[in-house]
């Protein structure tokens, strides 16, 4: 039971940090001043943090697919079923963001899943 509850804990703290990594300048405390633009911003904190983690599920599902191997596979999905989609390292949260169309060309390879094509 210890050992489920020290995991829960983790699985809070690392979406405490994951929280702490999206906002920028003093993630602890709301510059907006009224309640509307308060959930306004926490509106677009979570929005950001679903889009982190939507990709990593994508990622992850491609990669799946793409593997030949059934040893391959099991060793995938047994990492992904013990261990959290919310990781963020690989994603440039502070810097220059160019959407020209360019830099738009999907570079991971990602593609849609079989059922919307």
């Amino acid at each position: 039971m210890k050992r489920g509850i020290e995991k829960q804990l983790n699985k809070v703290e690392l979406a405490n940090r994951f929280t702490r990594a999206i906002a920028v300048g003093n993630p602890r405390e709301f510059t907006q001043g009224d309640k509307e633009e308060q959930e306004i911003a926490e509106s677009c904190n979570r929005l950001i943090k679903n889009a982190i983690i939507c990709w990593n599920y994508l990622y992850l599902s491609q990669k799946l697919e793409g593997m030949d191997s059934l040893e391959q596979k099991d060793k995938l999905l047994s990492a992904i079923s013990s261990h959290s989609p919310i990781s963020w390292a690989h994603i440039n949260l502070l810097g220059e963001y160019d959407f020209s169309d360019e830099k738009l060309k999907d570079t991971a390879g990602i593609q849609l899943p079989k059922i919307l094509v």
